[in-house]
C-alpha cells in the first residue's frame, strides 16, 4: 500500500529528523514551500535541494542529494512524476531510510525498487496532512 499508516508513522516518528526535500525553493507559492514550513514546525531539519541551490527557511541548499555532505533521513520528493523514480535511486545511494513521493508523484516501479532496497517509502501522500494527524 503506497500510503500505509504504519509506514507513513514510521517515517515521521521514528526515522529521524533531517529531511531532504526535493524540489524546494525560495518560491513561497509552491507546494514545497509550505511543506517544507510545516515539517519544521514539527522539529525536522528541512534541507533544500533544487538546482538553484537556495537557502530556505534559514537552511542552505544543495544542488543534488549527492552533494549533501551530511546524513539525510528522509528524501521528501516534489518532482514530476517522470523524474522521481531516478531521485528515489538518488535516495538509495545516498544512505537515505526513507522516500516520501508528493501528493501526485507516482512511480510504482521506483516504488517497488526503494522497497526493495531496504527503506521505507510512501506514495501520493504529503507529510503536512499526515504529521498533524499524530
Amino acid at each position: 500500500m503506497y500510503g500505509d499508516p504504519a509506514t507513513i508513522r514510521k517515517i515521521l516518528t521514528e526515522l529521524g529528523d533531517t529531511w531532504a526535500v526535493v524540489g524546494l525553493s525560495n518560491n513561497e507559492d509552491r507546494a514545497a514551500y509550505g511543506v517544507a514550513r510545516v515539517l519544521k514546525q514539527f522539529g525536522k531539519r528541512v534541507v533544500p535541494v533544487h538546482p538553484k541551490a537556495e537557502t530556505v527557511h534559514g537552511e542552505p541548499g544543495y544542488a543534488s542529494l549527492e552533494e549533501i555532505p551530511f546524513k539525510v533521513d528522509v528524501v521528501d520528493v516534489f518532482v514530476n512524476s517522470t523524474l522521481a523514480g531516478a531521485v528515489a535511486d538518488e535516495a538509495v545511494a545516498a544512505g537515505a531510510e526513507a522516500v516520501w513521493f508528493q501528493l501526485n508523484v507516482v512511480d510504482e516501479a521506483a516504488f517497488a525498487r526503494t522497497r526493495e532496497a531496504g527503506l521505507a517509502m510512501v506514495m501520493d501522500r504529503c507529510p503536512a496532512i499526515e504529521i498533524p494527524a499524530l
